[in-house]
């Protein structure tokens, strides 16, 4: 059964129509990861929760940042950004199911079977795979429960940077979230630095790829992640990075994730936002 993972489309609904024709993508056959952000900054974001929502149990979406912050924004807990483009959902017939869809979604997804594991943007490096499942679910249930609005209200902000067993309440949740949604660069002591978003070799010294950093305790995992479109497509230290910057007008990219060795495809991208920031 072929298995593909896809980057963040993140409301580019035709680039995902192109790609899953490239793939020749049979809904009977075929099953489709997606490493989160379908939503925001491109034009169609309601059209690629929809297609992936009635794709059903042949497909498997884990939270991104931008998924969050839709839910967020449509709870009334923040306000909107300049330069989102969440209206199409928002005022959407179907708003309610929509949100409610991508409110179930998880953080993390793990295949015994095929040996990889789906978030979208990091993990830090004191959690091993039952620790970050642990923790996923942890913020999965809090999110669908009476708790979830304030947890959105909540998630904003960059403090605590390290985690720490011991973190209670609000704090313990946003670094959770941070980690799973946010994460790029760390320090060697685990503390993340969540502002710097450029390719690496532009960071600071001090900092390095969250899966560069020695002794990170899911290192034996095959991890597929997203998020990162200045680091593009990258295969090496036992994680695939599938973020091809499709909203910056370059690639949406799939791998294949059934085969012996990784496959990827790519299809161009309009350009739909100047990449000054993510």
């Amino acid at each position: 059964m072929p298995v593909y993972a896809i980057g963040d489309v993140q409301g580019c609904y035709d680039a995902l129509r192109a790609l899953l024709a490239k793939l020749r993508f049979d809904p009977e056959r075929d099953r489709l990861w997606f490493t989160g952000d379908l939503v925001n900054r491109g034009p169609r974001s309601a059209e690629v929760v929809r297609f992936v929502r009635d794709l059903g149990d042949r497909a498997v979406c884990v939270l991104g940042n931008h998924d969050l912050h839709l839910l967020a924004v449509a709870a009334g807990c923040v306000q909107p950004k300049k330069r989102d483009t969440l209206d199409d959902v928002l005022n959407a017939p179907d708003r309610e199911a929509l949100l409610g869809w991508l409110r179930a979604r998880p953080l993390l997804h793990h295949d015994q079977t095929l040996g990889h594991t789906l978030i979208h943007a990091g993990l830090v490096p004191q959690w091993d795979l039952a620790e970050a499942g642990r923790l996923a679910v942890e913020i999965e249930t809090m999110l669908q429960g009476p708790a979830g609005d304030e947890l959105l209200r909540h998630m904003y902000g960059d403090a605590p940077a390290r985690w720490d067993e011991a973190l209670r309440g609000w704090e313990r949740a946003r670094v959770i979230v941070n980690a799973f949604t946010r994460l790029r660069y760390c320090a060697a002591d685990g503390a993340m630095h969540l502002r710097h978003k450029g390719a690496p070799g532009t960071q600071p010294s001090r900092l390095m790829p969250w899966f560069q950093v020695p002794g990170r305790r899911s290192r034996g995992l095959h991890i597929i992640f997203g998020h990162w479109s200045t680091l593009g497509v990258w295969n090496g230290d036992g994680v695939i990075c599938i973020d091809g910057g499709c909203l910056w007008g370059r690639s949406l990219t799939a791998v294949r994730l059934d085969a012996k060795e990784p496959e990827f495809f790519h299809v161009a991208c309009a350009q739909q936002q100047v990449p000054h920031g993510q």
